[in-house]
């Protein structure tokens, strides 16, 4: 299937030719449609398969834009989605030459500089949740022209402490507006508060594949304290053009960093205690290539795009994570199907666009025991490995 053959205006379809997107993917052949229509709709597909360009594409065509007022909010639960997000509504407007304004409104900036730029009636206005509400309760953000909401990461935004400011735009909206929910996964909690929120909405699947087949999946059993070194032998084993190592918690992701540049190796830390301009400078270094390393905790698994990773490094594997203790009250009553999304929403960061990747998980002798479960609830291999001489090589799992 074409893109032609979706109904979408000609002036898109070049839009997306300039970008060398020639090809819809499952999700944007499932979604557009019923989308374009107006439908409310959960779009769930694996990781790097188009989601962003699924909504936008049937949206864009809805917006008038002779009508100066915000019509479209997007709300994303970390910056970076955010920030992602609004540059694609962006391209696209310019590529496909529409006259679509879209406004980033998110937290770590001048408020005051954001209300000067709603002055301007955007279109389409991204942003955290957080500052969206501040906005709209202050009466700076206008809502009474919102033809459709986007919840993207959905199972994060309807599970913790945002779904509040979700309900309170959701509310602010026209009454009749569009609902479109967006991720890779869904939890039982997200389709109970579904059924409140949109209760004719339609489950859009983009392929059954859960995780992305042209990843290999490898672990390599060591003592936790040798594990930095480990990870250092194996940048240069695989000699890693690009690659993001995922680490529980910020203090590691700066002693990680720290330990990898004393040997001379291009790397950076991204973690939630960092300031919005180093996470920005981070951000921008491994996009250009001047950083071939991040050291980045879970925050930066949901929706992070950066184009060429080859190589996902769980230094931690997701099982011991503050956040998944603090969910299941610290104990060992593990939720195998949680535990298995978050390795899923890690490991996607890496083989997009029909590339292919490689994933490596350090564990020791005990996390080894849930490598099974993460191959029987995800449908997939991982192959235990072992690093002599400066080289990979098979070994046999000690399970």
């Amino acid at each position: 299937m074409k893109f032609t053959d979706l109904s979408l205006p000609p002036e898109l379809i070049a839009a997306l030719a300039k970008q060398q997107i020639f090809d819809p993917s499952p999700i944007q052949i499932a979604a557009i449609p019923p989308l374009a229509a107006g439908k409310d709709a959960y779009l769930r597909a694996e990781t790097g398969t188009g989601k962003t360009l699924a909504y936008l594409l049937p949206l864009f065509p809805r917006i008038d834009p002779a009508q100066a007022a915000t019509q479209v909010v997007i709300v994303a639960p970390t910056h970076e989605l955010a920030i992602q997000i609004h540059r694609q509504s962006c391209e696209l407007a310019l590529n496909a030459a529409l006259a679509i304004r879209s406004v980033l409104l998110i937290g770590g900036t001048a408020t005051d500089r954001q209300i000067e730029k709603l002055k301007a009636k955007p279109h389409v206005v991204v942003g955290s949740p957080g500052r969206i509400v501040e906005l709209i309760e202050r009466g700076k953000l206008k809502t009474a022209h919102i033809r459709a909401v986007v919840i993207d990461e959905a199972d994060r935004l309807l599970n913790d402490e945002s779904l509040d400011w979700i309900q309170k735009i959701v509310r602010a909206a026209a009454p009749a507006r569009q609902l479109i929910f967006a991720s890779a996964t869904i939890e039982q909690q997200t389709r109970r508060v579904l059924e409140s929120l949109a209760p004719d909405v339609l489950m859009l699947r983009g392929g059954a594949a859960a995780v992305n087949k042209n990843i290999d999946h490898l672990y390599l059993v060591c003592e936790s304290r040798d594990k930095p070194e480990m990870l250092r032998k194996l940048l240069h084993a695989f000699d890693v053009p690009r690659s993001i190592v995922f680490v529980h918690r910020n203090d590691v992701a700066e002693e990680v960093a720290s330990k990898l540049t004393h040997h001379k190796l291009a790397v950076a830390d991204l973690n939630s205690e960092l300031s919005k301009m180093d996470r920005k400078q981070a951000m921008d270094g491994i996009r250009s290539g001047a950083i071939r390393i991040m050291i980045a905790s879970d925050l930066a698994a949901r929706g992070l795009n950066i184009p060429g990773v080859t190589h996902i490094f769980n230094l931690d594997i997701p099982t011991l994570s503050k956040a998944y203790l603090h969910r299941v009250g610290r104990t060992f009553n593990l939720d195998i199907p949680t535990l298995s999304k978050a390795y899923l929403h890690r490991v996607g960061r890496t083989a997009r666009a029909g590339a292919h990747g490689t994933a490596v998980s350090l564990v020791t002798e005990t996390e080894a025991r849930l490598i099974r479960r993460y191959e029987q609830d995800l449908g997939i291999s991982l192959q235990c490995v072992r690093l002599r001489d400066g080289k990979i090589s098979p070994a046999s799992s000690p399970h």
